[in-house]
């Protein structure tokens, strides 16, 4: 079984906002990641119609959509994100770093299955709402 060090992975552009490195990694039915962000370059809101997703934040503070709630999150929450499901954060203290894992594998790349979503104003504008 791989051990794989998170200091010794190689980082990749995030396929939506190159200047966002990602460490990343596929498997045969999983992709698992550690996604830093830093203010500004989180991606807008969004969904997965393939992949089922999960965060786990290790440090910093979001504001994150999840269909029609945004939560405030911080380290050591757990998010579910189901496929299809209209998602987003904003930064609230940063930078932020989370681990997350999206299934099915595909390409092994985290951005895969990126879809924009029609009503973005209105998503990003109930992000901002929180504190």
């Amino acid at each position: 079984m791989p051990v794989y060090k998170a200091e010794d992975m190689q980082a990749t552009p995030d396929v939506v906002n190159p200047n966002v490195m990602m460490k990343q990694f596929g498997g045969d039915l999983i992709k698992v990641g550690i996604v830093t962000y830093q203010e500004g370059e989180v991606p807008p809101p969004h969904s997965h119609p393939n992949d089922e997703q999960w965060i786990y934040l290790l440090e910093g503070r979001l504001a994150h959509l999840l269909g029609d709630e945004v939560f405030a999150i911080g380290p050591g929450d757990l998010v579910h994100i189901p496929r299809n499901t209209v998602h987003g954060i904003r930064i609230l203290e940063g930078p932020c770093r989370f681990f997350t894992c999206k299934s099915p594998a595909g390409s092994g790349n985290l951005s895969e299955d990126y879809t924009a979503v029609p009503n973005l104003e209105e998503l990003q504008r109930r992000l901002a709402e929180v504190s």
